[in-house]
């Protein structure tokens, strides 16, 4: 065997010894431990199965992460002997590995966060509903099995839940009543046209259970669990640099990422005032935030409003080669299912990799509540205004969300096609809405029908942009304990330009969500990745074959796009 052969031998060795490993830890943990998430992937076997947040369970799977630390982390060897792809593979594993154990052992929601515990309860029963992947019966059937472990799910939050921050008991107190009504009326109707009688029977049993549960474990929080709730939410410096770490493989130290993070702001914030002052002259930028929200579309028109949007933007893309986009097929844009419209606007809900039956995907927008006074649905209204509309369907369709999951058929591996990074995917939307306006759509007859619509275009994009700056820096002050909850809250109406009821969201979102910085740091990667490589490239450069090699690698860190498009370990800001 002459040495290359040897070499070469190794190399397949190593990588079929990594495949092995990975698929076990997939199948052994991943999803055994998280069985709806097997569910949204596609993997209808975990379809009965509910997380099981038992101290025992915790405990077993912290152990079981251990194991498959050691086992990865031990198929090294030469780093030759690794192509590129299974290196990239073998870091996304081991930081997905990190990542869980950090929120197991040091985070600790399951000890914290009550709205984990009823949150997971509605999570196991919409997976079921919202894709006709088998037979009404077949699914109803898996959804008796679930509805049978969730009493016990809560009553296991009445076991963990050791002083947790106010403000997450009352997060939790907050949603339920919306969890509860799903119950009682979006489960039933879900499956209205199941047929067996038997199971139907059962069926009202075991949501009847579950209801019981919920209004019960509702009265545990208001009465047992809120007045002893007096814990800190703040997960401090080490804790975020590590998440920051293995979810994103971003090493920065937090006072470099401030640097970065308010330079971006301060730039946004400029470009916003000097074209606000171009539309409006004589307003002050503040006020013209105010007058962007009250041209919006007439609420019963707002789903029709983003429909109405694809045609141009797919035109614009297809016209100016931005990227390819792998199939016909337009997303369903529907409203907000009820238990979710407490905590998003809009949002992509697309199949898993692996759902090969019902692969809708569904554009979901979160309407006023008909219950809402006229004064309130006017003020519900301006978040979507015209500029924030498109921006919002760059983000959520085209080219954003909806494109990047066309494209993950053509990732490299299992482990691509299944694990990824915020910074990636969300970082991949955001700069979709930056970049599309940079290339002309919004312009007089490309997206706007005047000058002044362009205008108010650009300034939608840029006020989305000014909400993911303020996350960045509330992120990481108030989880290092430089900001009170109050003083984000303030941060994001001032610097963010955002209204009080949206600061009042964001802010709780924070608390929960320490590194949500992951949308302007991915954007700002992938525009420094776009920049090097155009510096590599110069004249051979092209926009479309840049986006569309980022696009086919997956979704993991932007550092492992970066190497794998530049063939070197550049710094990734």
């Amino acid at each position: 065997m002459s040495n290359g052969t040897a070499a070469h031998a190794t190399k397949e060795t190593w990588k079929e010894v990594f495949q092995a490993a990975s698929d076990e830890y997939l199948d052994q943990v991943f999803f055994h431990y998280g069985p709806t998430n097997g569910t949204l992937a596609g993997y209808h076997q975990y379809d009965g199965q509910l997380e099981d947040l038992s101290r025992k369970s915790i405990d077993a799977e912290i152990a079981a992460l251990k194991v498959f630390e050691k086992r990865i982390e031990a198929i090294h060897g030469d780093p030759a002997a690794l192509d590129l792809t299974t290196r990239g593979d073998r870091d996304i594993v081991l930081s997905s590995i990190r990542s869980n154990l950090l929120t197991l052992e040091t985070i600790r929601p399951w000890e914290k966060n009550a709205d984990n515990y009823s949150g997971t309860c509605a999570n196991g029963a919409f997976t079921l509903m919202e894709r006709k992947f088998a037979l009404p019966d077949d699914r109803l059937r898996s959804l008796i099995s679930r509805e049978k472990q969730m009493p016990a799910l809560l009553g296991n939050a009445r076991i963990n839940l050791k002083n947790p921050p106010r403000i997450y008991t009352e997060i939790a107190i907050e949603q339920l009543p919306g969890i509860v009504s799903f119950f009682e009326h979006d489960v039933p109707l879900a499956f209205a046209d199941a047929q067996d009688p038997a199971l139907k029977a059962e069926f009202a049993q075991s949501n009847a259970a579950v209801i019981a549960a919920l209004n019960s474990y509702l009265g545990w929080l208001k009465a047992d669990l809120l007045p002893r709730s007096t814990g800190d939410f703040r997960i401090g410096a080490d804790t975020f640099s590590k998440k920051l770490l293995y979810d994103e493989m971003v090493d920065l130290p937090l006072d470099k990422l401030l640097e970065i993070g308010w330079a971006d702001m301060r730039k946004n914030q400029e470009h916003f005032n000097q074209v606000a002052k171009e539309l409006e002259p004589a307003k002050e930028p503040r006020a013209v935030v105010e007058q962007l929200g009250s041209y919006h579309p007439a609420p019963d028109h707002l789903l029709d409003a983003f429909r109405a949007t694809f045609d141009g933007l797919i035109g614009f893309i297809r016209a100016h080669h931005i990227v390819t986009i792998p199939s016909e097929v337009k997303p369903i844009v529907e409203e907000t299912p009820a238990f979710m419209r407490a905590t998003t606007f809009a949002s992509m809900d697309t199949p898993g990799p692996f759902e090969f039956h019902a692969t809708e995907a569904y554009f979901n927008v979160t309407l006023p509540d008909p219950s809402m006074k006229p004064e309130e649905v006017e003020g519900f209204m301006h978040s979507f205004n015209i500029g924030t509309v498109i921006s919002t369907a760059i983000h959520e369709a085209y080219p954003g969300h909806y494109i990047q999951f066309l494209w993950v058929p053509q990732a490299p591996s299992r482990v691509r096609k299944l694990l990824g990074a915020a910074t990636n995917v969300e970082g991949w939307a955001h700069y979709t809405e930056q970049m599309m306006l940079d290339e002309g759509y919004g312009q007089p007859g490309a997206g706007a029908k005047d000058e002044r619509e362009s205008k108010i275009l650009r300034l939608g994009q840029l006020q989305d942009a000014l909400l993911r700056n303020a996350r960045f820096i509330v992120g990481i002050r108030m989880h290092t304990g430089k900001m009170t909850f109050d003083e984000a809250v303030a941060f994001f109406q001032k610097e963010g330009y955002q209204s009080k009821e949206t600061a009042m969201v964001e802010t709780k979102r924070g608390t929960s969500d320490p590194t949500y910085l992951y949308y302007t740091l991915g954007k700002l990667e992938i525009l420094k990745l776009r920049e090097d490589l155009k510096k590599k490239q110069g004249a051979a450069f092209s926009l479309e074959e840049f986006h569309n090699k980022f696009l086919g690698q997956g979704f993991p860190p932007v550092r492992i796009v970066r190497e794998a498009m530049l063939g070197d370990g550049s710094p990734a800001l």
